[in-house]
C-alpha cells in the first residue's frame, strides 16, 4: 500500500514539475530572444530601483524606528504613527490643508488641462503651436513666484491693493500673505495658474493621435453631437493619456510645498498654508527626526496610491 501511495504521489507531482520546468524554459527563451531590449532598459531600471524602490522600502522600514542621524536607529514600533495622528496637532492642520488643496486644485486643474487641450486641438497647426506654448509657459517659467509676490504685496504698491484702493473697495492695504484668512486661497489660485503642465501636453498628444476613422464610424452608428463624440469616442481612446494626466495631477496636488514656501514662508502664519510635504521637510531636513519623517512620507505615499486607485476606477467607467 505504501508503494502504491508513493507512486500516486509521484504521478501527481509530475505534471506540476513539468509545468514549472516549462515556465523556466519559456522564461530563458524569452530573455534570450529579447536580451537587446533588456540591455537598453537596464540603465533606467537600475537607476529607478536604486533611487526610487530602495528609498521607498527604506523609508517604510525606518518609520518604525527612532533615528536622529547621530544615534543608531532604535526600534519603537507604531509610536511614530500614533504620534502622527494622536500627538501632532500641526500634522492634522497640514493634513486638512493638503486635502483641501487636493480636492480643489486636483479636479479643477485636471478638467482645465483637458478642456484647454480639446479647444486648442481644434485650431490650425500654427495657431495650435503658439497657444500650446502660451498655456504651457507658466509651468516652466523661472522665478514665476516673483510676479505673484508683487501682485499680493502687503503695501499700497502691490497691484491688488493698489487696484482695490483706487476703486474704493478698501481704504488701507491688506496683508494678503500675512493674514491666515487669505494665504491658502492665494496658494490655490497660483497652483491653478501653474497647473497646465505635463498633463496638458499629454492630452494634446492624445488628441493628435486620435483615429479619425472612429469619429466617422461613430457618426454612422448614431453619434449626433460633439458631446456624445467626446464621451463615447474621444475619452475612451485617450485612456492612457487620461491615466497619466491623473497621476501627474494627483502627485502635484498632494506634493505641494514650493508654492507655499515661496509665497507664505516656512512656516506660514499659524501654519495656514502648512502641508504634509512642508511638515515632512520640517522634521526631515531641519529637526533630523528621520524616523518620524519617514512615517509622514509613508502616510503620504499610501494616500497618493489610494487616490490613484480610486481615480483608475472612475476612469474605467468612461464611455460606459
Amino acid at each position: 500500500m505504501q508503494g502504491e501511495s508513493a507512486i500516486q504521489t509521484a504521478k501527481s507531482l509530475t505534471p506540476h514539475s513539468k509545468e514549472k520546468k516549462n515556465r523556466w524554459v519559456n522564461l530563458k527563451r524569452e530573455l534570450k530572444r529579447s536580451k537587446h531590449y533588456y540591455v537598453l532598459m537596464s540603465p533606467f531600471m537600475i537607476i529607478f530601483f536604486l533611487f526610487t524602490v530602495i528609498p521607498v522600502v527604506a523609508s517604510f522600514v525606518l518609520s518604525f524606528f527612532y533615528f536622529n542621524m547621530l544615534e543608531a536607529p532604535r526600534f519603537i514600533g507604531w509610536q511614530n504613527y500614533s504620534r502622527l495622528f494622536l500627538g501632532d496637532d500641526i500634522f492634522l492642520i497640514a493634513l486638512k490643508n493638503t486635502l483641501m488643496f487636493a480636492v480643489i486644485t486636483g479636479p479643477i486643474s485636471y478638467i482645465a488641462c483637458f478642456v484647454f487641450a480639446w479647444i486648442i486641438n481644434e485650431l490650425s497647426p500654427k495657431v495650435r503651436a503658439i497657444m500650446t506654448l502660451i498655456f504651457y509657459a507658466p509651468s516652466i517659467s523661472g522665478n514665476v513666484y516673483f510676479i505673484w509676490l508683487i501682485i499680493f504685496s502687503g503695501d499700497s504698491y502691490g497691484y491688488l491693493n493698489g487696484f482695490l484702493m483706487k476703486i474704493g473697495i478698501i481704504l488701507e492695504p491688506i496683508q494678503w500673505l500675512l493674514d491666515e484668512k487669505y494665504i491658502l486661497g492665494i496658494v490655490i489660485i497660483v497652483q491653478l495658474w501653474l497647473s497646465l503642465g505635463t498633463s496638458f501636453l499629454a492630452f494634446i498628444a492624445g488628441l493628435q493621435t486620435l483615429d479619425k476613422s472612429l469619429i466617422e464610424a461613430g457618426a454612422m452608428d448614431g453619434i449626433k453631437n460633439r458631446w456624445q463624440e467626446l464621451w463615447y469616442i474621444t475619452l475612451p481612446s485617450m485612456r492612457p493619456q487620461l491615466m497619466f494626466g491623473a497621476v501627474m495631477q494627483i502627485t502635484t496636488a498632494f506634493a505641494v510645498a514650493e508654492i507655499s514656501i515661496a509665497l507664505a514662508g516656512f512656516p506660514s502664519v499659524n501654519y495656514a498654508a502648512h502641508t504634509i510635504v512642508t511638515h515632512l521637510m520640517d522634521y526631515g531636513t531641519i529637526r533630523f527626526e528621520l524616523g518620524y519623517a519617514s512615517a509622514i512620507a509613508t502616510f503620504l505615499f499610501l494616500l497618493m496610491v489610494g487616490t490613484n486607485k480610486l481615480t483608475q476606477k472612475m476612469l474605467r467607467k468612461i464611455g460606459e
